[in-house]
């Protein structure tokens, strides 16, 4: 079985696992991170969204063998504190109700974010469509993304 040295939230670790495992069953399974939801395991709903490099990806679908020789965020490492812009706009709107997609939804919206400061409610709907939420919490999903965008720009 192959070795994988990984960049998981600014820390590295090593597991040994093949070349093929998703890096959500590496996140949850073998290092104990269990923020990354798993949701549909094809990659449609968004709940295992993690960041490569800075850019959400679904890691139901991403192996292990791709991501090894990147910068991995999860839901855990967005910030020390749970005080990331997008974070403190999901608690200031209340956004969840059930929460189970939350992780995937504030991982897209924040890389979102970083790559555009100031997004129109159709790139933001355009990103956040692949991520769904059982609940129907979409109006309160947007409004904290422009709050986020806000205290971004502030």
């Amino acid at each position: 079985m192959p070795t994988y040295k990984l960049k998981i939230n600014g820390d590295k670790k090593i597991v040994n696992v093949d070349a093929d495992t998703p890096m959500l069953w590496v996140l949850r399974d073998h290092l104990k991170l269990v923020g990354t939801k798993y949701g549909c395991g094809i990659a449609q709903c968004g709940a295992c969204t993690i960041h490569i490099d800075g850019t959400a990806v679904r890691s139901c679908q991403t192996p292990v063998s791709v991501a090894a020789d990147y910068k991995i965020t999860t839901i855990e490492g967005l910030s020390e504190k749970g005080d990331h812009p997008v974070q403190k706009a999901w608690l200031e709107i209340d956004v969840p109700q059930c929460g189970y997609c939350q992780a995937g939804q504030i991982m897209s919206a924040s890389a979102l974010l970083k790559a555009n400061s100031n997004p129109t409610d159709e790139e933001i709907d355009a990103v956040m469509n692949g991520n769904i939420c059982r609940c129907g919490t979409y109006t309160r999903i947007k409004k904290a993304i422009k709050i986020a965008a806000k205290s971004i720009n502030a």
